[in-house]
């Protein structure tokens, strides 16, 4: 009898408890369409879906992959794992307010906006492992209240700003390119003051500078590091200038200069950089030609002399004759006949008093007459 009576005491919380498995069971409704070499995200899948599974694919993330994603609002769990991500672009997630993991590994993300995550509150766990980032600005994380577990494995990050996760318990940050330089000081006292746990601490190892490879960057001297061979701020932002990582290291050292929410790829600065300095060399050079290249011309053609052949040197000559033809006109003529002819057109010689002598007259006689 009072077997009987606990029972029919604890029946109506039993059937309680069990409403409620049932109800959460029906509410998780799973989508597996991997491996289907899809480029776009179906639109075609249940609205109540709440795990959608679309690894291994060829999805983008596109604007049309973005529109369809948002009719999915009750989404829990999103596995996107080896497709053909490369941006993750603002909002692309915006009406996702359910969803509590987001899994994007093995893809070829190389950046992030600053409002990708926006609208995700209820995210608990996110992976952006094996990808391509190499520089990621802390502050995309500010949306990611309740963010528990981030994944930051085998990227090519070598500089990261202490991310505002004040709930995150796990972060994993090996297989990067740290440069364990003065700049990451501010990540190594967060990861040993705060509450967070570095997964695989002791493989996550320096890359740079090689005096500091042995150790992980949890245990990393900085400081003694700092004082010997960076005595001050620029000193060590120049050293990281340098640094043969990525051409993502020069924007991480700037970024601590300038302390942007957002920064522009290492490579359109220098593109444009480059592009400037050709373009002045260019235009120098072509002034410089323009101005030299007239007086080059007058004297390569002022000593551009040629000796005279004898026939040019008779027609001119006979230029001075008055009767080109004259000369032309005698059937034979030796070589003394020439000197004469010779010597009589140059014996018109012009004096400076404006006389013309005349060698054919007897000076002698000239002065007997006189």
């Amino acid at each position: 009898m009072k077997v009987t009576g606990i029972a029919i005491l604890f029946w109506p919380l039993s059937m309680i408890l069990l409403s409620d498995k049932i109800q959460s069971s029906k509410r998780e409704v799973q989508c597996n369409f991997t491996e289907k070499n899809y480029s776009l995200i179906p639109a075609d899948i249940k609205k109540d879906v709440t795990i959608l599974d679309l690894s291994y694919n060829q999805i983008t993330l596109n604007g049309t992959d973005t529109r369809v994603l948002q009719t999915y609002f009750l989404l829990t769990e999103l596995y996107l794992i080896e497709n053909n991500v490369t941006i993750l672009h603002n909002n692309g997630f915006g009406k996702l307010s359910s969803l509590e993991i987001l899994n994007i590994c093995r893809n070829s993300i190389y950046a992030i906006q600053q409002g990708a995550f926006l609208g995700l509150n209820k995210l608990k766990q996110l992976y952006l492992c094996q990808n391509k980032i190499e520089q990621l600005n802390a502050d995309v994380f500010v949306p990611l209240r309740n963010l528990k577990l981030l994944n930051l494995q085998g990227n090519l990050i070598s500089y990261l700003d202490v991310p505002p996760l004040f709930h995150l318990e796990l972060i994993t940050l090996y297989g990067n390119l740290w440069n364990c330089s003065c700049s990451l000081s501010n990540l190594q006292n967060w990861l040993n003051t705060s509450n967070v746990t570095l997964e695989n601490e002791n493989i996550t190892m320096c890359s740079y500078p090689n005096s500091l490879k042995s150790y992980n960057i949890k245990t990393v001297p900085h400081k003694a590091e700092c004082h010997s061979k960076f005595p001050s701020p620029v000193t060590e932002d120049l050293y990281i200038h340098f640094q043969p990582i990525s051409n993502s290291t020069f924007n991480s050292s700037s970024k601590n200069l300038t302390r942007n929410s957002e920064h522009e790829p290492l490579g359109k600065s220098w593109a444009f950089l480059v592009g400037v300095v050709v373009t002045v060399l260019t235009t120098s050079l072509l002034i410089f030609i323009a101005i030299k290249c007239p007086i080059w011309y007058n004297i390569l053609l002022s000593y551009n002399h040629r000796r005279l052949e004898e026939h040019e040197a008779e027609t001119y000559e006979d230029g001075f004759t008055g009767n080109p033809s004259s000369l032309s006109q005698i059937p034979e003529t030796n070589s003394e006949e020439t000197t004469v002819i010779f010597e009589q057109l140059h014996s018109f010689v012009v004096d400076d008093d404006g006389f013309i002598e005349d060698k054919y007259i007897d000076i002698h006689e000239l002065c007997e007459e006189n």
